[in-house]
């Protein structure tokens, strides 16, 4: 889409770095991952009795699982 709006094809080796930086676009990438970090750090520190930090803090039995 970005490429398109600047009428740049694959053909002229433009990097996406260039490319963002042109039409001054998020990483789409970057920007879930930051949210999704921001949603677990507010999960976290809830503390009303749901399980959100329950899960977050926990810790399995032996490290391994069974076979099959």
């Amino acid at each position: 889409m970005e490429r398109a709006m600047l009428g740049a094809s694959l053909r002229n080796k433009i990097r996406n770095v260039e490319i963002r930086r042109r039409t001054r676009v998020t990483d789409i990438a970057q920007r879930v991952a930051k949210l999704k970090w921001q949603w677990a750090g507010h999960i976290f520190r809830r503390r009303d009795g749901r399980l959100g930090p329950k899960v977050l803090e926990w810790q399995p039995r032996n490290g391994k699982r069974s076979v099959g």
